[in-house]
C-alpha cells in the first residue's frame, strides 16, 4: 500500500473549509437524541458546522460526496483497514498513524462465515490518529444502528444505505467520549457521507448519556480540531477508495 502512503493528500474544498473556520449556531444544531432526524428526507439546518450546545458538549456535523463510492466499499474499508497499521496511515497520513484490534476481535474479521456488518459493528478499534489536539490514543467502540438511538422502523432506503458509528474513548491523560455517526445515503453517482459528533456524551442502554462534570465544557479548539480532521480524513479516503477497493477485489484478508 506504499503508493497510497507517498500519494499527496487530496485537498479540501475551500469553500467547505470556511465554512468550518467559526461556530455555528448552537439554535441550529441537534442533539444525541435526535440521530433519527438523519432520517427526513432532505437536509437539516446545519450540515457543516460546529458549537458548544448550551450544556458544555460539542457538536459537529459534515457532510462529504463520495464519487464513485458505493455501499459494499464503505463496508468493506471500515474491516479491511483494522488489520494493519499501514491500511490506517494511508486513509490519512498526516494525522493516522496505527490501529490494533483483540485477537478474537481478527478471529472475526477473517471469519468468511460471518456477515461483514458484523465484522465491523459490535468491535473495538483501538487508534493512534491527531484529531486536532495532538497525538492521542482513541477505543472506538462500533455499535448497531439502534444502539445509537435510530428509529429502526425507518432505517431502510432510501432513507439510508449504510451506518458506521458508535462511541469513542478519547485520551488516557485527559479521558473524553464522544458519540460518532456516519449515515450514509446514495446519491447519483455515488454516496453522501452525513457526520455528526457529539462530544462529551456516550452511549449507554442504547440511550446518550452525558459524561462531562457539572459545569464543564469542551474547548473550541477540541471541537474545531476535530472538525476540521473529519474533512480531511474523509476528503483524502474519497478519492482513493474505489481505487483500492478493486485492486483488493473486496476481499479482507491479512
Amino acid at each position: 500500500y506504499a503508493k497510497y502512503f507517498y500519494m499527496q493528500p487530496a485537498t479540501a474544498d475551500p469553500q467547505h473549509m470556511a465554512l468550518m473556520e467559526r461556530p455555528c449556531d448552537p439554535g441550529k444544531a441537534i442533539g444525541p437524541e435526535r440521530v433519527s432526524d438523519l432520517l427526513n428526507p432532505g437536509y437539516l439546518e446545519t450540515e457543516i458546522g460546529w458549537c458548544n450546545l448550551p450544556n458544555g458538549t460539542g457538536f459537529i456535523a459534515n457532510r462529504t460526496r463520495l464519487p464513485g463510492v458505493t455501499k459494499e466499499m464503505i463496508e468493506w474499508w471500515f474491516v479491511f483497514h483494522a488489520l494493519e497499521d499501514l491500511r490506517y496511515k494511508i486513509w490519512y497520513p498526516p494525522q493516522h498513524y496505527g490501529v490494533a484490534v483483540s485477537p478474537e476481535t481478527r478471529e472475526k474479521i477473517l471469519n468468511p462465515e460471518i456477515p461483514i456488518t458484523k465484522k465491523f459493528r459490535g468491535v473495538t478499534h483501538h487508534v493512534l490518529e491527531d484529531i486536532g489536539c495532538g497525538t492521542e490514543e482513541l477505543d472506538i467502540n462500533f455499535l448497531e444502528p439502534e444502539q445509537v438511538g435510530f428509529d429502526m422502523a425507518r432505517f431502510h432506503a432510501p432513507h439510508v444505505s449504510t451506518f458506521v458509528g458508535g462511541y469513542a474513548n478519547i485520551g488516557a491523560v485527559n479521558p473524553a467520549t464522544a458519540i460518532m455517526v456516519h449515515f450514509y445515503r446514495e446519491i447519483p453517482g455515488g454516496l453522501e457521507q452525513r457526520t455528526r459528533f457529539w462530544m462529551g456524551y456516550r452511549v449507554h442502554n442504547s440511550k446518550p448519556e452525558l459524561t462531562l462534570p457539572p459545569g464543564a465544557k469542551v474547548p473550541e479548539a477540541a471541537i474545531h480540531g476535530l472538525a476540521i480532521h473529519n474533512v480531511l480524513e474523509y476528503t483524502n479516503l474519497a478519492v482513493f477508495l474505489p481505487q483500492i477497493y478493486g485492486e483488493m477485489k473486496g476481499v479482507i484478508a491479512e
